[in-house]
């Protein structure tokens, strides 16, 4: 049974698992359909389903479809199209991409004839970046079809066909896959300079005007709401917490997949060694599953992950804020724990004054063998274009294969399957977002602390965070650090959840992750949205 006690942040991190849930899964309710305007072409939305009006600027294509998850058939409808943003005056802003999926029938009061909006969840999806389209987390783990994965998280060779997602979220709550402006299909409207977009702030506000847009088109004002992000997507549904209840929108919960909020976190500079720290026992991870590290270390991942993050919390922070004080003996006694728990030369790691980036790590780590490990994943390998170097600036290895694999997949499936026709490049990991106003407060941009308010402010509103073992891009002792520092009360820290996963920053690419993040995911928002009953399936 999960509740705000067996919830507890500080055992959750201590145990590096997710807790048990005892309550049963809602099982999939069924929504109405996501926009007006039916598809040009395939088959149109269930008949019975209300039908929004929509903005005449808007272009939305409605198809039926079905997939059977243990052998019970769900059908839904999916909405393919873009919103037009207009400012009070009327003034188009920006065009938003989107897909909607919502459960046919079942959220259907059979005896008035209507959709009942508070009979069933509703999730707004975004991938991060920034310049990240949704098709990642829409593709690769949430939709009801994705693409196929190897079980150390690499794609299959391109052209990879889509199949059917058994780990789909559509049972449990309807799906929308935001593209924020200058990704997917989205994009400022003619006469709109697009960096006026591109910033921490204008980001938040524009995907809350959508979000806003998208629950009164579609009467979803009395259904629960629940926001995923991932990566940089974290830090914006942080923003969007608080933002969105100057809107009238409380949120029954947030999951947080690969999370940043403090880039404190993950940016060491001038004094601040905190990343090194927090870097460590995902170092360690990523020695252990290359097999580098001692028998002893080997043996049992969990026990050496926690005997890491004791040490890296306690000697190796207390070592690094000593500074030039630190005494030869301490400096020789650091170097021997480093080169133990990461398998690097000592002598590489006096070199490096006792700080090991994440760069170097994946360097260093497989530098015998002239292999490079990823930084999305680090169990992934690439081999070294430039081995006699120590810098690490190539592509990483797994990025690639990511890029080609979603770009083709998307393009072919929003036109085939969802009768979306578009001529615009589809932007899955743009490059012209850039340069992104980083301006939130003074500091390090940290949207811990407007999420710690929103807490506050929302006192129901509950957190789930996802995190990878291999992932170096935002290791999981970051995410632990954060939350511990977030100024909450014991009250509310019991509102958060957290899941560890056997995979890299796209925790769902290996099987065995993206099983469970369906399974957290289902338990997390039946606890987030109690009074939302199972749902009684059609039978195949």
């Amino acid at each position: 049974m999960i509740d705000s006690k067996s919830a507890c942040l500080t055992l959750l991190i201590l145990n590096l698992a997710i807790p048990c849930y005892a309550q049963e899964a809602p099982k999939g309710p069924r929504p109405h359909p996501a926009s007006e305007q039916a598809a040009p072409r395939g088959e149109q939305a269930a008949p019975h389903a209300e039908r929004p009006v929509t903005a005449s600027d808007d272009k939305i294509s409605v198809t039926s479809h079905q997939i059977v998850l243990n052998g019970q058939v769900l059908k839904y409808d999916a909405a393919a199209g873009t919103l037009l943003l207009k400012d009070e005056a009327g003034t188009p802003r920006g065009s938003f991409f989107f897909v909607a999926y919502t459960q046919s029938h079942a959220t259907v009061d059979h005896a008035a004839g209507e959709f009942d909006p508070a009979k069933r969840p509703i999730t707004f999806i975004f991938n991060g970046g920034p310049g990240a389209a949704a098709v990642w987390l829409h593709l690769g783990a949430i939709g009801p079809q994705r693409l196929p994965f190897a079980d150390d998280g690499d794609v299959a060779p391109v052209p990879a066909k889509l199949v059917d997602n058994m780990q789909t979220w559509l049972d449990v709550s309807d799906l929308v896959f935001i593209d924020p402006i200058g990704t997917g299909f989205s994009r400022a409207a003619p006469g709109v300079k697009p960096e006026e977009f591109f910033g921490v702030d204008a980001d938040i506000s524009s995907i809350a005007a959508f979000i806003r847009l998208y629950t009164t088109r579609n009467n979803r004002w009395l259904s629960p709401k629940f926001l995923a992000g991932e990566s940089y997507g974290t830090t914006r549904a942080a923003g969007l917490s608080d933002y969105l209840l100057g809107e009238g929108i409380a949120l029954n919960g947030i999951i947080f997949i690969s999370t940043v909020l403090d880039f404190q976190t993950l940016e060491a500079a001038g004094s601040n060694d905190l990343p090194y720290v927090l870097d460590l026992p995902t170092f360690a991870a990523a020695a252990i599953y290359h097999k580098k590290l001692s028998p002893d270390l080997q043996q049992d991942m969990q026990k050496t992950l926690a005997e890491v993050r004791q040490w890296a919390m306690t000697d190796y922070l207390v070592a690094l804020a000593a500074g030039d004080r630190l005494t030869p003996q301490q400096r020789t006694a650091v170097i021997e724990r480093l080169a133990r728990y990461t398998s690097l030369a000592p002598d590489f790691i006096d070199k490096r004054n006792l700080r090991i980036s994440a760069d170097a790590f994946r360097k260093m780590l497989l530098h015998e063998q002239k292999k490079v490990i990823g930084r999305y994943d680090a169990r992934l390998t690439a081999d070294d274009a430039r081995p006699a170097s120590t810098d690490w600036t190539e592509m990483d290895p797994g990025l690639p294969n990511y890029l080609a694999a979603y770009t083709a997949a998307i393009n072919d499936y929003v036109r085939r399957a969802l009768n979306f026709e578009s001529d615009l490049t589809y932007e899955v990991l743009s490059g012209k977002v850039h340069p992104w106003n980083m301006q939130h407060g003074e500091g390090y941009l940290d949207l811990a602390t407007t999420l710690s308010s929103a807490m506050r402010s929302n006192s129901h509103m509950k957190l789930f965070f996802a995190s990878g073992y291999y992932d170096l891009a935002t290791p999981f002792l970051g995410t632990d650090y954060t939350l511990d520092h977030m100024n909450l009360s014991p009250e509310l820290r019991g509102n958060i959840c957290r899941g560890f996963y056997p995979g890299g920053h796209m925790v769902y690419h290996p099987a065995a992750g993206r099983e469970k993040l369906k399974t957290d995911v289902a338990d997390f928002i039946h606890w987030a949205a109690p009074a939302i009953p199972p749902a009684t399936q059609p039978k195949p």
